[in-house]
């Protein structure tokens, strides 16, 4: 059997895998539909395309602005962007499959792995950016509207620190070419060591050289970006339409309940729910993502029953539009460059 028939057979079997850690939420999801206005629930369908789209967008207006991607049409880069969506949400790794899919992704279209891969930060970075910025107006529009309490304060100022804190990580190590290095040699002693150790083979896995020559070019188009930050510029503004996106998604499915819920404390739930993703061991965030939600927003005044019913219909919604959307396009790009797969693992 090919390597793209082996990724096949462990996609679907994933899938298979989000479904069952989602049995319950479907469930309860189907027997919620009796109380909702479904027309206005099917407006999370748009939504959700528009932050798919957004996801991809971030990535390709930067490549765009440095450049890349000046023959690729943007119907193969919505299509990408459904793609990216479909792994992230299919592998239980915090963003790092989808980041590593699409740097395979680009290279087939000339970009070179430390050029995806800065694309993929400033992706990241944008997303967060964007979410402190909206954070900030969210925390004044609670405060306007009366119910702000100290449980609100303190989960808003602990996502700003902990984004603040991993904005200033990643930039101390790719803007030193000493500090890449070492990183390099000990990722390179890392890997390597455990492969002859665990799987009991001499070989070397992760070759130093390539490590290195790939960090050199995340430095350089680090430089380079530094020099010319205007090009941030159209990612921060995806970056907005992304989490406004993800955010009315969840406010349309309390107001297709006959509930009309502050959009702010929705923007925090959302942050709580997402940064813990980076840590959930289930494809998806499936469950500890909707336990957190609605944890959350009971908390901040919102009727328990109806914060259950919002989160549980929109994330139901959604995992169905990632799983039916994405997977065509994945599919057809593992068949497309079926050659390269193998020899790039």
């Amino acid at each position: 059997m090919s390597f793209r028939r082996w990724l096949n057979v462990a996609t679907i079997v994933l899938i298979v895998v989000i479904l069952y850690f989602s049995r319950h939420e479907l469930v309860m999801a189907w027997n919620l539909l009796e109380r909702v206005n479904l027309w206005i629930l099917l407006l999370i369908i748009p939504l959700q395309f528009v932050s798919y789209y957004a996801t991809g967008a971030m990535i390709f207006s930067y490549l765009r602005a440095i450049g890349e991607l000046k023959k690729v049409r943007s119907i193969e880069t919505t299509q990408m962007a459904l793609e990216l969506n479909f792994v992230n949400h299919v592998l239980p790794t915090g963003g790092v499959s989808g980041a590593s899919y699409m740097t395979w992704r680009l290279g087939k279209l000339g970009v070179s792995s430390g050029r995806a891969t800065l694309a993929q930060v400033v992706r990241f970075g944008a997303t967060f950016a964007a979410f402190l910025g909206l954070l900030l107006l969210a925390v004044l529009a609670i405060t306007l509207d009366g119910n702000i309490n100290r449980l609100t304060i303190l989960v808003s100022s602990g996502l700003a620190s902990v984004i603040l804190f991993g904005a200033l990580i990643v930039v101390y190590m790719i803007s030193s070419q000493a500090r890449l290095h070492f990183f390099s040699r000990w990722i390179s002693r890392i890997v390597n060591g455990a492969w002859r150790h665990v799987f009991r083979r001499k070989t070397v896995l992760l070759s130093q050289e390539v490590i290195e020559e790939f960090f050199a070019d995340l430095h350089n188009d680090y430089v380079a970006l530094k020099g010319n930050p205007k090009v941030l510029l159209r990612p921060f503004i995806w970056g907005i339409v992304f989490n406004l996106a993800e955010i009315a998604a969840f406010f349309v499915a309390f107001l297709a309940l006959g509930t009309l819920v502050n959009p702010a404390p929705i923007l925090i739930a959302v942050g709580i729910s997402s940064l813990a993703g980076f840590f959930l061991v289930t494809p998806g965030g499936a469950g500890g993502y909707e336990a957190l939600m609605i944890l959350f927003l009971s908390s901040a005044a919102v009727a328990a029953g109806t914060a259950v019913a919002a989160v549980l219909l929109t994330r139901v919604i959604m995992i169905v539009l990632t799983l039916s959307s994405g997977y065509f396009f994945y599919h057809r790009a593992l068949k497309k460059y079926d050659g390269s797969i193998a020899k790039s693992t």
